[in-house]
């Protein structure tokens, strides 16, 4: 579990923090999980919005809190916890009731987390190229070289080597004028080989784990929705997938934390439409028939 030490938060002002306290943003597939999850649980938490768009997270108050820079942090009771997955097996230790990791089933739901978690860069990489326009999305190396220069650098005592991987991640993005057709086909065939495991699994049952909605179901419904976004054929290569995410969709307590401002929704369909013209599209990327 990525908690930090003391010695990893420069602003030592959230060390004194009472409470539960979450660094969210909006658009975030990461923060949407953990809002979805303390809905679902009924916990009291108070709300730090974190702009990326305006990059309020690269700034040195908020990476004194979370040396990477990202989005969702938490702070409870003074101790500062990054990364969501860490972030969400934390909390259902912390607030149990109502249980979302069956009792007997910790160890598996941790590897699947891992193994979630593993895709990090890949929903990025296809969010960058399928859903928010390159405009938008790439960051100038002024702002890359500015990320690498505040906060402590570390993480649990020792540097980060994952701080290397975002600045790699955003500055491949400039050499390539963008996500390249090469990393979104990377992106887009890893995704398929664990949908098709997920569709597997839902064959005789509601839910990825079973017949009860679990930690699992919030984090790939973030995962899908946003795959949906993209323009990935969802229904048409994982019908009973596309079922399940139907049926999590359709609950307000799930589709309330996801929705796009309306500006945003009106340039990723202006966006798609370009794209299906260029034959630049997720299909045509993925060379799907």
């Amino acid at each position: 579990m990525v908690m930090l030490h003391e010695s990893d938060v420069l602003t030592k002002e959230v060390l004194g923090w009472r409470g539960l306290h979450l660094f969210h943003f909006k658009g975030s597939s990461c923060s949407q999980k953990v809002r979805i999850f303390l809905n679902l649980k009924g916990i009291d938490w108070t709300s730090h919005h974190i702009s990326l768009a305006k990059g309020e997270h690269v700034t040195p108050w908020y990476m004194g809190i979370n040396p990477r820079g990202l989005v969702p942090a938490l702070v409870h009771d003074g101790k500062v916890v990054i990364e969501s997955n860490d972030i969400l097996e934390y909390l259902e230790t912390s607030f149990p009731e109502p249980a979302l990791i069956p009792a007997d089933r910790n160890e598996e739901m941790h590897l699947l987390l891992r193994e979630e978690d593993d895709l990090h860069l890949d929903i990025r990489a296809l969010t960058m190229r399928f859903v928010v326009p390159a405009f938008l999305a790439k960051k100038p190396e002024s702002q890359i070289r500015k990320y690498e220069e505040l906060g402590s650098g570390n993480v649990q005592g020792v540097a980060d080597p994952n701080r290397l991987r975002e600045a790699e991640f955003w500055r491949e993005m400039i050499r390539n004028s963008g996500v390249s057709d090469k990393r979104a086909r990377l992106a887009f065939e890893r995704f398929r080989r664990v949908l098709e495991q997920f569709e597997g699994r839902l064959e005789g049952q509601a839910f990825l784990l079973g017949d009860q909605l679990t930690l699992l179901d919030i984090a790939w419904y973030i995962y899908v929705r946003r795959l949906s976004e993209a323009s990935y054929p969802l229904h048409r290569l994982h019908p009973r997938l596309g079922k399940w995410f139907d049926s999590l969709d359709g609950r307000e307590d799930f589709r309330g934390e996801v929705s796009w401002p309306r500006g945003m929704g009106v340039i990723t369909a202006l966006l798609h439409q370009i794209q299906r013209l260029r034959g630049t599209d997720l299909v045509h990327v993925a060379c799907l028939p």
